[in-house]
C-alpha cells in the first residue's frame, strides 16, 4: 500500500517505513505528525484518487530530526557591467519516517 501526500507545496509518494526529507515543519523532534492532505491511495485492489483529497485518509509519521541542508552558493553577475553578488543559502528540512497509512 502506498499514498501520495501533499506538504510544503510538493507531492510525495510514500509507503510504510519510508524516510523522506520534506519542507520544515514546526514540530519537535521525536513527535508524531499526521498528514491529512492525501491526494491518492494505492491498494492491492486498485487506486483511490481524491478530488482534491481522499476523504477520511491520513498518513501518520514520526519526526526524526530537523536541520539544514548543505550550503549552496548563489552567484549572480552581469557581464561587462562590474556588477556581481555572491550569496549562500541553507534550506531547512524535516526528516520524517512514515509509520502507517489509514485509508
Amino acid at each position: 500500500m502506498y499514498a501520495v501526500i501533499e506538504t510544503g507545496g510538493k507531492q510525495y509518494r510514500v509507503s510504510v517505513g519510508d524516510v523522506i526529507y520534506i519542507e520544515k515543519l514546526s514540530v519537535e523532534d521525536g513527535a508524531d505528525f499526521s498528514f491529512d492532505k492525501v491526494v491518492a491511495v494505492g491498494k492491492d485492489d486498485g487506486m483511490v484518487i481524491g478530488s482534491p483529497y481522499v476523504d477520511g485518509a491520513s498518513v501518520s509519521a514520526k519526526v526524526v530530526k530537523s536541520g539544514k541542508k548543505k550550503k549552496i552558493t548563489v552567484f549572480t553577475y552581469r557581464p561587462k557591467k562590474d556588477s556581481k553578488r555572491k550569496m549562500g543559502h541553507r534550506q531547512p528540512y524535516t526528516k520524517v519516517e512514515i509509520k502507517s497509512i489509514d485509508a
